[in-house]
């Protein structure tokens, strides 16, 4: 990542600072269906992205496209209503370019959520998923290229990808909550089509627990860059292949729809304790 990149990071950054009265010290990804987190959002201010230098715009059903920034169970909160998917014909830099932002704004605490299918065959639509580990299938990486390191070290560790303390936190407000939240291994694919069974059946050998086609690029841009990352997958479908039934986007809405409230519940009650 060449100086050109930071330039414009700053850029956005300041463009950012210049609407807030606070700066924000946790900054959240919502996936598909899940934006209604943003309607909880106190004080608020929006700022569409297409209005933010250099940042990209989202083009998926169920992602609205604007940062929404203020005020959440008494945190300072930056919440992007709406993601970039290498998919969509963006560079993986691209799409992890909105956590280089934050860390510039000076967030030290990412939540990622996500809708993903349920590989593991113990798992059922609507189940929320503590994400504690990755596997990149993507083939991509957003650190491929010169390092410069005003971003993050060379080879950054990724042991703890997804804060240890942060999903004790996670497990003991869904207790509290009496929310059931399974775990497991997030695998993340370039997509857009939905994988085949077959597919399906090597990533559960691979040892994936739920399948998607975002957050990884984010995640690994944000450990690079020195931020602590709790990850939740919505488990919008089953997997191909374990129940006989076609795939559609229509149905992860659906789903994410009649979850919500357990999420939302889990997420406000996770904010107030970071």
């Amino acid at each position: 990542m060449g100086k050109e990149i930071i330039n414009e990071i700053k850029e956005s950054a300041q463009y950012i600072k210049d609407k807030l009265e606070q700066s924000p010290e946790v900054g959240l990804v919502l996936g598909s269906g899940l934006g209604v987190l943003a309607d909880q959002i106190e004080e608020a201010t929006d700022i569409p992205y297409e209005e933010i230098p250099h940042f990209p715009v989202s083009t998926v059903e169920g992602h609205d496209g604007k940062l929404v920034i203020g005020k959440l169970e008494g945190k300072n909160v930056l919440m992007m209503k709406g993601r970039f998917h290498m998919y969509e014909g963006y560079s993986d830099e691209t799409v992890s370019f909105p956590i280089r932002v934050m860390k510039e704004l000076g967030i030290k605490t990412l939540i990622v959520t996500n809708a993903a299918g349920g590989v593991n065959t113990l798992f059922e639509p609507g189940n929320l998923m503590l994400i504690h580990d990755h596997i990149n299938f993507t083939g991509k990486n957003p650190l491929i290229g010169p390092n410069d390191s005003e971003l993050g070290v060379r080879f950054p560790d990724m042991s703890e990808a997804y804060s240890k303390r942060l999903r004790v936190i996670a497990e003991a407000v869904s207790s509290e909550l009496s929310i059931k939240l399974q775990q497991g291994v997030y695998i993340g694919l370039l997509g857009p089509s939905y994988e085949t069974p077959a597919e399906i059946r090597m990533l559960r050998v691979l040892g994936a627990d739920a399948v998607g086609m975002s957050t990884v690029p984010e995640v690994i841009a944000a450990r690079h860059a020195g931020i602590e990352v709790l990850g939740i997958s919505c488990i919008s479908n089953m997997a191909a292949g374990i129940l006989d039934q076609p795939l559609s986007h229509d149905e992860v809405m659906e789903t994410t729809e009649k979850v919500k409230e357990q999420f939302l519940g889990l997420v406000k009650g996770i904010i107030p304790k970071l």
